[in-house]
């Protein structure tokens, strides 16, 4: 059986994991969902400071702190760019890493990279209204959905997700990513796609290319860029599948 540490994208605290925790559990899995800092239930914790090294602290010593080993480190959306930062650092640790919906970052990269200059600035004027000049707020469902598939989403996901999403401290949006960004060489390297990311990767765009091949395996969901709220019981049946 496996060890999943869950990080959750954007918005989101470890509360997002808990019907697909559950049924990885159900299989015999250890299912260890983590929030990170200036979310969740740690939206106390964030201040102007929080960025993206912050988070990859949080990944490390979670791990560290709880003496885990043969991890199968699971990140969805933005968690993709501490995740990457973190495996860097775990060592022999990490048995698996699995991006859903999301994929590895590259050192010097950082969110506001994956998109148009004019996206990011009109980001930069939300946090600047909304935000006190540090969170960015979760933008509603007209606008996420111009950028991520909102697919399997009924009403009641919807307003979970409205009901307990917490704003994102920028700065992990605006920091790069620092340091090596690459994982044990001997760590599985997996990548679960859902509607419009599998588009982007058929769309033959040179960055994903290698996405495409060995080492990585790669698993297809039928849903929207939120598997764990529209089809929890799927992913839990995909990343059993990818550790089996």
């Amino acid at each position: 059986m496996a060890t999943f540490v869950l990080v959750p994208g954007a918005w989101l605290g470890a509360w997002a994991w808990k019907d697909t925790a559950h049924a990885l559990a159900e299989r015999g899995h250890t299912t260890l969902p983590l929030t990170l800092t200036g979310l969740g239930e740690y939206a106390d914790r964030g201040t102007p400071e929080t960025n993206l090294e912050t988070h990859i602290t949080d990944i490390v010593d979670f791990i560290e702190r709880r003496d885990l080993h043969d991890v199968t480190l699971v990140a969805h959306s933005y968690a993709g760019a501490p995740v990457t930062g973190a495996a860097a650092q775990l060592g022999e640790r990490l048995k698996r890493l699995v991006y859903v919906d999301s994929a590895p970052f590259a050192t010097g990269m950082r969110m506001l990279d994956l998109m148009p200059p004019e996206a990011a600035d009109q980001l930069r004027q939300q946090v600047a209204a909304d935000g006190g000049g540090w969170l960015l707020p979760m933008p509603p469902f007209e606008v996420l959905g111009m950028s991520s598939s909102l697919d399997g989403l009924d009403q009641s996901n919807r307003e979970l997700l409205r009901a307990r999403a917490t704003a994102q401290p920028f700065g992990t949006y605006e920091q790069r990513l620092a340091g090596p960004a690459e994982p044990h060489p001997d760590v599985d390297r997996v990548l679960v796609t859902c509607n419009d990311f599998r588009e982007l990767l058929h769309a033959g765009i040179p960055i994903l290319a290698s996405l495409n091949q060995p080492p990585w395996r790669r698993f297809d969901l039928h849903t929207g860029h939120w598997p764990m709220l529209s089809a929890p019981a799927d992913l839990a049946d995909v990343l059993d599948a990818a550790v089996s």
